[in-house]
């Protein structure tokens, strides 16, 4: 001790200050190294631009981390704004919610259903590519936002009649990343701001197939997982399970999913668990049990949650049934024979403790629209913030 007391000693007070300060700063910048970062899980919510001008005042920017602007097309292998007046317009709003939550992000999100058909010839090459991940970065720089959302609906297979697909698409989507990845860092050496790049995906077996997510993921900060629209076969089923059904043969579920991405090399802390805002409806053949698994005739009205909730649920005929296994709701008419999938309370809390429990990123939904009463995006701040 004495010859560590000693020097101390012979300090005067400045360089004793000097000395502690040191000390101290050095004892902070380990612990800091040392004690790890817990991040929240982040809530993402589709707005849905597409349909004209966005009434921002409806929208509840603390209750969200992201907003996915759905969306903007794919047209001359360029990011396009379709409605550029009422685009321009949406983007100035929607970034004036950050005075409300100033960590608020904004990304554009690319496709969807209806404007996937020129992904394909947009990334078929290095030039197209490049091009194609310039113009989407473009738009992000000019309007200020925070990144791009990929949503091609479908690489290498077909999706809505008329898209163009063909096998390359299997590595061109992958490289498409790679690209957009670079110029979105292009950017941020020019702003010092972090871009995020993500992309929203389904989990059926064929696009798992047909992509390589295990590669793609390298470039990505977040990967949604579109785990709904699962039911609309032959049987009436859940469209937005977690788990599988013993009350028909179940072939997809959201805890699936994140199984099947994982073994891919997909990691699991990227991962975003999908939940669907809106419900599906079927027609039965006939009126038979509680209506789960009896063929279907076609389509009939869902509607979105709100509406479910308010004006359908326990009402007009229609029983609420919980399928406690799945962990899934549905309503069933037996005068009408018709049957309703959809998302409650319930169900989202159950994906809500999913995801904190196997430690993923956090949860998506489609879309806001479909519940501007924020029945379920208020549960999913209840099990999430």
């Amino acid at each position: 001790m004495r010859k560590l007391t000693t020097p101390f000693k012979r300090l005067n007070g400045t360089y004793f200050f000097l000395c502690f300060s040191l000390i101290f700063s050095a004892t902070l910048s380990l612990l800091a190294q040392t004690v790890p970062v817990t991040n929240k899980p982040v809530i993402i919510g589709y707005v849905g631009g597409f349909r004209g001008l966005i009434n921002t005042e409806t929208i509840s920017a603390n209750k969200l981390t992201h907003i996915n602007y759905a969306f903007v097309d794919v047209k001359g292998n360029r990011a396009f704004l379709t409605n550029l007046a009422t685009d321009s317009t949406n983007f100035r709003k929607l970034n004036l919610l950050k005075k409300q939550n100033p960590e608020l992000k904004i990304l554009i999100s690319l496709g969807g259903w209806s404007w996937s058909e020129n992904f394909s010839d947009a990334v078929l090459s290095d030039t197209s590519r490049q091009a194609f991940a310039a113009s989407a970065a473009q738009i992000v720089q000019q309007y200020q936002l925070d990144g791009v959302d990929i949503d091609w609906e479908y690489p290498a297979i077909k999706g809505e009649e008329g898209n163009i697909f063909r096998p390359e698409d299997t590595q061109n989507f992958t490289l498409m990343f790679a690209a957009l990845r670079q110029e979105l860092d292009k950017l941020q050496a020019q702003t010092g701001k972090k871009y995020l790049l993500t992309t929203a995906i389904p989990t059926f077996t064929d696009f798992i197939n047909h992509t390589e997510m295990g590669k793609a993921q390298q470039y990505l900060d977040y990967v949604n997982l579109m785990t709904y629209d699962y039911s609309g076969g032959p049987v009436a089923g859940h469209h937005s399970n977690l788990y599988a059904s013993k009350k028909y043969d179940t072939k997809d579920y959201a805890a699936k999913a994140v199984k099947d991405y994982a073994a891919l090399g997909v990691p699991t802390s990227k991962m975003i668990i999908g939940l669907a805002f809106y419900g599906k409806g079927f027609n039965l053949a006939e009126a038979k049990g509680k209506g789960i698994g009896q063929k279907t005739t076609g389509t009939t009205r869902g509607g979105g949650y709100s509406d479910l909730k308010d004006n359908q649920i326990n009402k007009n005929g229609n029983k609420a049934f919980r399928d406690r296994k799945a962990k899934a709701p549905y309503l069933y008419n037996a005068a009408e024979k018709k049957f309703i999938t959809y998302e409650d309370e319930w169900s989202v809390r159950h994906k809500c403790k999913f995801v904190l429990a196997n430690k993923l990123a956090g949860v998506m939904f489609w879309e806001y629209n479909s519940d501007p009463k924020e029945y379920l995006l208020d549960e999913v701040n209840r099990q999430l913030k």
